[in-house]
């Protein structure tokens, strides 16, 4: 058995890979889709010395929430 991998252009193709897995000439299996994003995060942390703890997170996300609560604010006094 021999695997490749295709990127479809047109629809039609799909179609017609769908009609010889319907014949059993080929199977198709999806692949799971690693986001190029999900691949930094990944490499970033195997990197980490110190992981972020949930409380360092929390803070994180109040001072981002803040900082855009501050931001509307400001603008709907224009």
């Amino acid at each position: 058995m021999e695997t490749v991998r295709i990127d479809i252009l047109n629809p039609k193709a799909k179609s017609l890979l769908k009609d010889l897995a319907g014949l059993k000439l080929i199977r198709i299996k999806k692949e799971k889709a690693k986001s190029d994003f999900k691949e930094l995060l990944e490499r970033l942390r195997i990197n980490a010395d110190d992981a972020l703890i949930p409380e360092e997170i929390k803070e994180e996300v109040e001072a981002v929430r803040k900082a855009r609560y501050e931001k509307k604010k400001e603008s709907r006094k224009r």
